[in-house]
Parts: structure tokens; C-alpha cells; sequence
């Protein structure tokens, strides 16, 4: 990069006038961009004339400038990190080391005198992803399958709707069923759940996230709208029915990864038409959504089809999603592209930790049932003599009804009245009739 200037494209008045239409989004007021044209190693914080100590500047920069500042600042930070992120890529099977190597709740934090034992960690945890049509979920899991996998040979395992126009609008049959993928193969420490895409109508967005967050998913069950046309309800219901593959477990979902296009960001970003301006306005919208959250921590972003942008392109749209959405745009949104080279796994694989990390990190703590249940369960927990725990406490409960039953039938069950007996009139049945009376 050197010393070349960098200019973003598109900030005519034709930008101008489309950024103040984003404004009116129901967020907070939107990273301008406009005039961005800087120097990478230029420091955009430091004063324009040096100032000695104690000395105040006679001309203190105005709340406008200061956020332009600022914009570029974080600008140059995201621009930055495509460098450092190619010079960290020589650490890349360190890191996939740490990711093959994980287990649900090997990064929870001891915080508040709570340990492991003090938490509900799940066999596998489970990573939803969301997004609109078109975003490239599906072909995401390929990608993160291939990074990960051992056998470079395996085939995909997702299937990927072909289409050539890429965008919110293009066309294919897409995810109707809720797929689980295990990473890697054969492995039970984390999987990735495939989902349907999002409907253009928020309050099915709403519910079917609600339901997928507090009800927990299932490999292979349907995901029908009441928008559906009824034709499609009623194949969705054949296919499951023909299938009979839906998983009898439900798994509770532990983070949330939320892939947008990067193609269908900036057009929305610079149209001036509505329906290209409403993408990033459902992006916004399903992205608040409190039941994606985890007490602070919302879901990561990841920006697919970054390589049919130019490097400009793809700083700028991540500084817009991370003020539009209200995250970080350097540290929790990944650009994640079709390529393939040590930098884009690399890419993928701290996209992966970050959200294993922050799944464990909101795990919820047992309740009083859960922590000693498992020590009745277990027979091997602890042994008295050669009887394991379990067995004499089963046995000690058994003992006690079968007490308290005997001492309940002593005190409330009345005797049998007493019969009396003329032993003298019934004589005769042992003595014969020929015994005179």
C-alpha cells in the first residue's frame, strides 16, 4: 500500500443523497463516508499543528469533523487488517490446531467463583446460521468444512442453490429444511445448523427466530411460513413425511453467525430506489431481534462475495454494518470470500473461535436439579464399599416406605373383632353322633 492514496468509489451527491435516505433507518445515525480519501499510514487523530503541553487549541474541531475523524480512523483500521490478517496466515494451522482440538466449554471463563462443573455444557454445541436468501449460508459450511476437514478430497456437503445472478433476488428452491452439518466429520464437539432464508415479511422473521431460541432446532425438521403458498406446505409436509429423517434431538442453540452478501450490502448502501434500500433495512431489523442476542453479545457478521469488490469496497461496507448494526466492524465481522488461500482460512477458522468462545461464554449455569442429578445418575460417581451410591440410596428409599407403610397399617388398621365359640354345642363334630350328650 505504500504511500498510494486510497479513494472510496461512489461519493458523488448520488452517495450523499442515498446515505441520508440509511439515516432514516431506525438505528443509530449512520458512519458517513463521504470524502474518504486518506492515507493508510496518515494518522487521522493527530493535530494539524503540534501544540505544547498545557496549551489548548484555539480551534477545536466541531462534533461534524470529529466523527469524520473518526470514520476514517476506523476505516483505515479495517484496511489495515487485510495486511495483518495475510501476515498472520502463517499461523494458520496453529489455529486450525485449536479448533479441531475443542470441546464444548474448553474456553469458559472462571468468573463470579463459578467452574465447569457449575455450568450446562452440551455435548455439541450448536452454531445457527441465519441470513437472507442469496447470502451464501450453505456454501459458507462448504467453505468451513473444507478449511477444517482432514480428507481434501470429501465432497461438499451443503447443498448450494446455482444461480449466476447473485443477489437478495436471485432465484432457487434454497434451504426448506433445517440441515445439521458436525465439524469436522464424525465429530460430536460442534456442529453448524443450516436454516431457511429470511422472509421479506419481519414478523415471520420474528417468530421463526423465537422459535428457533427457545425451542431449540432439529436436523432435518421443515421450515413453513404462513406465507407459503399452499402448494408449497404441501410438499415441505410429503417430503418430511416420505423422508422420515427428522431427528428425534433437539439441540439448543448456543451462537448465532449471520451472513449477509457484500454485493447486496453496497447496492443497498447507494440505491435510491426502495426495494434495493430494504436490504440492509431487514438486515437491520433481524439483527436487533433480542432472541438473537446472548445477554450482550449479539452474532457475529460474516460478509460473503467480497472478492467481486475492490478492497475499498469491502472496508467501506464493513464500517457501514458496524455501525448500522452496532458492532465492531475489525473484530466481529469477518470478510469471508470465495477464495481460496491461507488468509480467507484463516479468515474463517478466528470466525469459528470467536463464536465458540462466545458460546461458551453464555452457557447457562445449572439449577439445584441439574447439579445432583448427574450424581444419582452415575454409578460410578462414588462407591460405598462394593454397593455403587445409587444402589443404597434406592435401597434406603425402598426401606423407608416399606417402614413407614408397616407403622401405618399398626396405628390406623383396628383389629379383628373376637368371635366367641360354644365348643360344648359343636362337640359332636369330633366325637361322632353316637356320643351322649
Amino acid at each position: 500500500m505504500g504511500g498510494d492514496t486510497l479513494s472510496l468509489p461512489n461519493t458523488s451527491t448520488d452517495e450523499e443523497s442515498s446515505l441520508e435516505q440509511e439515516e432514516s433507518l431506525p438505528s443509530p445515525p449512520l458512519l458517513r463516508v463521504d470524502d474518504l480519501n486518506v492515507k493508510v499510514e496518515d494518522d487521522p487523530m493527530k493535530p494539524k499543528s503540534p501544540l505544547e503541553f498545557g496549551q489548548f487549541d484555539p480551534n477545536p474541531l466541531d462534533d461534524a469533523e470529529a466523527n469524520q475523524r473518526r470514520i476514517r480512523s476506523v476505516y483505515n483500521e479495517v484496511l489495515r487488517s487485510y495486511d495483518e490478517l495475510q501476515d498472520r496466515s502463517k499461523s494458520l494451522e496453529e489455529a486450525k490446531t485449536e479448533i479441531l482440538s475443542y470441546t464444548p466449554g474448553a474456553w469458559i471463563e472462571n468468573v463470579g467463583g463459578m467452574k465447569l462443573s457449575d455450568y450446562n455444557v452440551p455435548k455439541t454445541s450448536s452454531l445457527l446460521l441465519i441470513g437472507p436468501k442469496g447470502s451464501g449460508k450453505s456454501n459458507l459450511i462448504n467453505r468451513i468444512s473444507r478449511v477444517v476437514e482432514v480428507d481434501k478430497f470429501a465432497p461438499e456437503r451443503a447443498q448450494v442453490s446455482y444461480n449466476l445472478s447473485v443477489g437478495a433476488h436471485s432465484v432457487g428452491d434454497g434451504t426448506y429444511f433445517l440441515q445439521e452439518y458436525m465439524i469436522p466429520r464424525r465429530s460430536t464437539s460442534f456442529c453448524l445448523y443450516d436454516t431457511r432464508s429470511l422472509s421479506y415479511d419481519s414478523s415471520e422473521n420474528i417468530e421463526m427466530i423465537q422459535r428457533w431460541m427457545t425451542k431449540g432446532v432439529r436436523h432435518g425438521e421443515p421450515v413453513i411460513r404462513d406465507s407459503d403458498s399452499s402448494s408449497l406446505k404441501t410438499t415441505m409436509k410429503r417430503k418430511a413425511r416420505q423422508n422420515g429423517n427428522c431427528s428425534r434431538e433437539i439441540r439448543m442453540v448456543n451462537f448465532v453467525i449471520f451472513v449477509v452478501n457484500g454485493l447486496s450490502v453496497v447496492k443497498s448502501m447507494d440505491a435510491d430506489d426502495e426495494p434495493d434500500a430494504y436490504y440492509t433495512q431487514m438486515i437491520a431489523s433481524v439483527f436487533n431481534c433480542p432472541f438473537l442476542s446472548f445477554k450482550d453479545d449479539k452474532p457475529v457478521v460474516v460478509v460473503t462475495h467480497g472478492d467481486l469488490l475492490s478492497l475499498s469496497d469491502r472496508a467501506r461496507l464493513r464500517v457501514y454494518l458496524g455501525q448500522l448494526l452496532g458492532v465492531h466492524p475489525k473484530k466481529q465481522i469477518f470478510d469471508i470470500s470465495e477464495s481460496c488461500d491461507p488468509a480467507t482460512d484463516l479468515a474463517i477458522v478466528e470466525m469459528l473461535r470467536y463464536s465458540l468462545e462466545h458460546a461458551d461464554r453464555n452457557l447457562p449455569g445449572k439449577v439445584f436439579a441439574d447439579k445432583f442429578w448427574p450424581i444419582l445418575k452415575d454409578s460410578s460417581a462414588a462407591k460405598v464399599g462394593s454397593f455403587s451410591l445409587p444402589a443404597c440410596l434406592l435401597v434406603l428409599i425402598i426401606m423407608g416406605i416399606a417402614i413407614a407403610s408397616v407403622h401405618f397399617r399398626l396405628r390406623h388398621h383396628s383389629p379383628p373383632p373376637s368371635t366367641h365359640i360354644d365348643w360344648h354345642t359343636i362337640k359332636h363334630l369330633w366325637l361322632g353322633s353316637d356320643y351322649d350328650y
